[in-house]
């Protein structure tokens, strides 16, 4: 059974993160709902942190050249 430590810690247990899709480098929200309910969120990935994610996938110039024929 998980406690709250004396820096006000808890370990999760891996089975409930599993259940809810959660893993390491997950950034959530955390929100007392009531006294007793304390509700831990995953917060969505945004769009601009995925920017630059397919860098280098094409060679400069081609997606211009592309372009280009498309015009033509």
């Amino acid at each position: 059974m998980p406690k709250i430590s004396s820096k006000h810690q808890v370990t999760l247990p891996v089975e409930s993160l599993d259940r809810a899709g959660m893993g390491p480098g997950d950034e959530v929200s955390i929100e007392a709902e009531g006294p007793d309910v304390i509700i831990v969120r995953r917060i969505p990935g945004r769009a601009a942190d995925a920017l630059g994610v397919f860098d280098g996938l094409y060679e400069p110039g081609y997606l211009d050249q592309l372009r280009a024929g498309e015009r033509a």
